[in-house]
């Protein structure tokens, strides 16, 4: 007698779900950084002068990895006409790892030493469009991660969901970087490391959340 194979039914409610929880936990980050009082304790730099620089550093590295997990992700699937390797799809796992962790890591940073600030400051600064546009994209991306999260590893959602999801995280990710990374590079150029002529951490607090 033949055995028969049954697979999970595709179901609706299953991005429906990820989407509203990702909507939901991207609002909770986005209120957390508007009430935090915004501090370098618990922060570090990684040898850098600023902790905007190792943002700098770090969100580059993720926008390159992200780029790498996209090409990866048409590799395996037979979109670019060429075989993957046996080794691609462990690359592939392992280098989206690396950029969820750092992309988490980054994000700590972002919302504890910087918050999310928009309107007028206490002191009569206005913040600049780019630097609310950033924040809230930043909120959006953990709420992204989450959805990506559930795609991955739910057996149940519609075949669209996964591709979705990752191309939402990506142009989330790239949009991000450009807005952050990509603007202080244009605009100051690379990130100096410790010990380069710098002005003093004290000195740079007042104005580091205007710098991203």
């Amino acid at each position: 007698m033949a055995e028969t194979t049954t697979t999970a039914p595709k179901s609706m409610a299953v991005p429906l779900a990820a989407f509203a929880a990702g909507g939901v936990i991207a609002l909770l980050v986005g209120v957390f950084g508007k009430v935090h009082d915004p501090t370098l304790d618990g922060t570090t730099s990684l040898g850098f002068d600023t902790v905007i620089g190792m943002k700098v550093v770090l969100s580059t590295a993720i926008g390159g990895l992200a780029v790498a997990q996209v090409i990866g992700a048409l590799w395996l699937y037979g979109k670019l006409g060429i075989r993957a390797p046996s080794w691609l799809g462990m690359a592939h796992r392992f280098s989206g790892t690396i950029a969820l962790l750092l992309s988490v890591f980054v994000g700590y940073h972002c919302l504890w030493a910087l918050g999310l600030e928009s309107g007028t400051l206490d002191n009569g600064y206005v913040v600049p469009v780019r630097t609310v546009v950033h924040g809230v994209l930043g909120c959006a991306v953990v709420g992204a991660i989450v959805v990506k999260v559930v795609a991955v590893r739910s057996k149940r959602a519609p075949g669209w969901f996964l591709p979705v999801a990752g191309g939402l995280l990506f142009a989330l990710l790239m949009l991000v970087v450009l807005t952050s990374a990509g603007w202080y590079v244009n605009e100051r150029g690379w990130p100096t490391a410790d010990g380069a002529a710098a002005p003093p951490v004290a000195s740079t607090m007042p104005t580091m959340a205007h710098s991203l």
